[in-house]
């Protein structure tokens, strides 16, 4: 007789697998337009027999949670990826209209589209393994709970771009997690080359702005400045952030956080400049802003990072300010040893080997597993190959995305059937 594993894994359809990833990808779904995915979900989700729930903090970016009822006694876990999708936009992308970065199709066995590999084609993974246990007739003891979220790329609120239009993590798996859809354990499907992490950076976003001289219309500048003296904000943001980038080489070295969990080497990025006006350049900028992306460690403190930068300026004897406009923080799980051991557990079988720790990018982002080890939920992440977040590697295969399945259906048949332990 077959086990129950070999039943299961009978049920995952590669085909079906691979189309509905290129379903999914194929909805182009940037931040404030995840509804049009949520309902494919919802509609998938619920004809398939599971149970669903739609909770929504704004309308227009609804989250969809799909429950496979346990019979009791064991220990749930939640699969969580998300919806949206890294915007295709002429800010980010020389051509924000090329198909890749819009659409998702097939080329022999390789999936191509940015919103398949980050994150439809990880989703479709655990939907595919979810109803494979449904179909092969198995009854877990925990629940499982499979979430699709808005919100974990997301735009934060600075200057005039406010909220509802400008929400990031608070729509999303923040939401969920405060409304009930929450489980003893969360693995969020995400792209990690099937390694294994448990650590994720947290992010504190700074708007610093240089003050320059007074404003001067062209004809009335007067070469040469000393470099200290130059009236120009610009001229004087240039100084600046030619030393950010010598002093992030120093920051990542001197906070690289190495765990069983992974290894975080928190990056630094000036992400957006502004300084005056397009329409009017005969005038120089009395001020230029500059906003940077800092990835901390779980142990970092944002304030003295922020006074570190104002160092960095001081350095330079330049005057501004430093504002910190976005603190969000990382987190190393605790208790995640029953999760993490199912994943090895699951992969060795599908690989022959034990999975790898994370070592780089994938754990010097901000993943959705901040949110539920803030609350005390152990998460980890956990999926198949592709390089999410590089824009370099935009395709995945089917049969990783196949493999991926197989190891998500037997970290739930292993997980929820194991009895919970009373506290």
């Amino acid at each position: 007789m077959p086990t129950d594993i070999e039943r299961v894994l009978e049920q995952i359809d590669k085909e079906e697998l691979a189309n509905l990833a290129i379903s999914l990808g194929d909805i182009y779904s940037p931040p404030g337009q995840e509804k049009p995915v949520a309902e494919f979900v919802q509609t998938w989700l619920q004809r398939e027999g599971f149970e669903t729930r739609v909770l929504a903090l704004v309308p227009e970016r609804p989250n969809v949670v799909g429950i496979l009822p346990g019979s009791g006694g064991g220990y749930s876990l939640a699969f969580n990826s998300h919806m949206d999708v890294a915007p295709a936009t002429p800010e980010f992308f020389r051509d924000p209209m090329k198909p890749i970065l819009r659409k998702a199709w097939r080329e022999g066995e390789a999936l191509y589209g940015m919103g398949v590999v980050n994150d439809k084609g990880p989703l479709a993974c655990f939907l595919c393994a979810a109803k494979a246990i449904k179909k092969a007739g198995i009854t877990l003891r925990g629940d499982l709970v499979l979430t699709a979220v808005s919100g974990e790329i997301g735009y934060e609120p600075v200057d005039e771009f406010v909220p509802p239009s400008y929400l990031s993590k608070e729509v999303g798996t923040r939401f969920v997690v405060s409304h009930g859809g929450i489980a003893d354990y969360a693995l969020v499907a995400e792209a990690t080359n099937f390694h294994l992490a448990w650590i994720e950076a947290g992010k504190a976003f700074f708007k610093i702005t240089v003050f320059g001289g007074r404003s001067m219309y062209t004809p009335y500048i007067s070469r040469p400045y000393e470099p200290e003296k130059n009236p120009n904000a610009i001229f004087q943001m240039t100084r600046l952030v030619q030393r950010l980038e010598d002093w992030a080489l120093d920051y990542e070295k001197k906070h690289t956080y190495v765990c069983p969990g992974g290894t975080l080497i928190p990056k630094v990025s000036v992400g957006a400049v502004r300084g005056g006006a397009p329409y009017r350049p005969t005038t120089t900028p009395e001020l230029c802003s500059i906003y940077v992306d800092c990835r901390i460690t779980p142990n970092q403190d944002a304030l003295a990072l922020r006074a570190e930068l104002e160092d960095v300026m001081s350095s330079l004897k330049i005057a501004g300010k430093v504002e910190l406009f976005v603190f969000r923080r990382g987190y190393e799980a605790q208790n995640i040893d029953r999760l993490a051991d199912a994943i090895g557990r699951a992969h060795l079988t599908t690989f022959g080997e034990k999975p790898k720790a994370v070592v780089g990018p994938e754990c010097s982002m901000w993943r959705d597993t901040n949110v539920y080890n803030e609350v005390g939920i152990p998460s980890a992440t956990y999926g198949p190959a592709a390089g999410a977040g590089s824009y370099g590697a935009l395709c995945i295969t089917v049969d990783d995305l196949y493999r991926g399945a197989k190891v998500y259906a037997m970290v739930a048949l292993d997980l929820c059937n194991q009895e919970k332990k009373a506290d």
